[in-house]
C-alpha cells in the first residue's frame, strides 16, 4: 500500500503542478492567484468537512491557533508560487520550489546541531548547485534563443529577476513551514494538524473570494476556473496520500524519494503538455537538483 500511495502523491503533486499552471499562466489575469487560493481553498474545505463529520477527526479552536503559524507559511508560500507561473515555465520553477528539502536539511543542522551523513551532504550540495546554476542560465541566456524555443508553447516570458525571486522565496517559506511543521507536530495529532491547515486554507480563500468579488469586481469564467479546480483537487488528493504513505515508517526510506521525485514529472507534464521547450544547459541544472532532491527523500531521517 506505502508504493501505491507514494505513485499516487507523486502524480497528484505534479497533476497539480500542470493544471495550477494553466490556471495561473495567463498575463492578463493578475488576479489568478488569489482565484486559485479561492479554488484550493474550497476542495480542502470540503476535505475538511468529510474528515470531521465522516472520518471523526477531532478539531478545536486550540489547534485551530497552534497550528496557524504553519498553515500561514504554507499557504504564503503556494500563493507566492501561483504568482510566479505568470513569469516563467513549469519546467523551471518546480524544481526550484521541491528544492525547500535541503533548505530545511541546511536550517536544521545551523539550529539544531544535527549531523548528516555523507550522502545528505552530498544531495544538499546538489541541490544548491542546481538551483543556482537554473538562475544563472535563466538569467544570461540569450533573448534571441529564449524566443526560438519558446515558440512552440505559445507562451513567451521575458527575462526577469521576480521570475526567479518568486519560486525562491516559495523554497524558502514552504522550508520555513516544513521546519516549523516538525515542532508543533510533537504536541499536535497529525490528522488534526492537516484539518487545521485545510480550515485556514478554507478561510483564506473566502477571504479571497470577497476579495476580488465585491472589491476588485473580478470576473470569475468556468473556462478559465476549471484548471485551478482540478488542481486543487489533485493538491488536496496528493496531500492525503502523502500523509499515509509515509507513516509506514518501515518503507519511509523508499516512499520519500518516490515522493521528492514528482517535480521530475512536472518538468514531464509541461514539455508534452505546455510544449515548454528548456536549453541543455536548463535541463542539466534541473536534472542535477533533482537528483540531490530524490538522495535527500532517501536519506531524509537526520541525526
Amino acid at each position: 500500500m506505502w508504493f501505491i500511495l507514494s505513485v499516487i502523491a507523486l502524480l497528484c503533486w505534479s497533476g497539480s503542478d500542470l493544471f495550477s499552471k494553466i490556471g495561473c499562466r495567463d498575463a492578463d489575469d493578475k488576479h489568478s492567484h488569489l482565484k486559485m487560493v479561492t479554488a484550493v481553498g474550497v476542495v480542502m474545505g470540503l476535505h475538511a468537512a468529510y474528515e470531521i463529520f465522516i472520518g471523526g477527526v477531532a478539531i478545536s479552536f486550540d489547534v485551530l491557533l497552534r497550528y496557524l503559524p504553519v498553515s500561514l507559511l504554507y499557504i504564503g508560500s503556494m500563493t507566492l508560487g501561483y504568482v510566479g507561473l505568470r513569469y516563467i515555465e513549469l519546467s523551471v520553477s518546480s524544481p526550484i520550489c521541491n528544492s525547500s528539502g535541503a533548505l530545511v536539511a541546511i536550517t536544521s543542522l545551523i539550529a539544531f546541531g544535527v549531523s548528516m551523513n555523507g550522502y545528505q551532504i552530498a544531495a544538499v550540495a546538489l541541490v544548491c548547485i542546481g538551483v543556482i546554476g537554473i538562475g544563472f542560465v535563466e538569467y544570461f541566456e540569450d533573448d534571441e534563443l529564449r524566443a526560438a524555443r519558446q515558440d512552440k508553447s505559445n507562451y513567451r516570458y521575458a527575462k526577469s529577476a521576480l521570475a526567479l525571486l518568486l519560486p525562491l522565496l516559495y523554497c524558502v517559506l514552504d522550508a520555513a513551514g516544513t521546519f516549523a511543521d516538525s515542532l508543533v507536530l510533537e504536541t499536535l495529532d497529525e490528522d488534526s494538524a492537516n484539518v487545521a491547515y485545510e480550515l485556514t486554507f478554507l478561510l483564506c480563500g473566502v477571504v479571497s473570494f470577497l476579495w476580488l468579488k465585491f472589491v476588485k469586481k473580478a470576473k470569475f469564467l468556468p473556462k478559465r476556473e476549471a484548471p485551478k479546480y482540478i488542481g486543487a483537487i489533485f493538491e488536496t488528493a496528493g496531500q492525503f496520500a502523502y500523509i499515509y504513505a509515509i507513516s509506514d515508517t518501515k518503507h519511509l526510506a523508499m516512499s520519500a524519494p518516490i515522493i521528492s521525485a514528482y517535480c521530475l514529472a512536472s518538468v514531464l507534464w509541461s514539455r508534452i503538455f505546455l510544449k515548454e521547450r528548456l536549453s541543455w544547459k536548463h535541463y542539466l541544472m534541473i536534472g542535477t537538483a533533482a537528483i540531490g532532491i530524490v538522495v535527500l527523500g532517501l536519506f531524509d531521517e537526520i541525526g
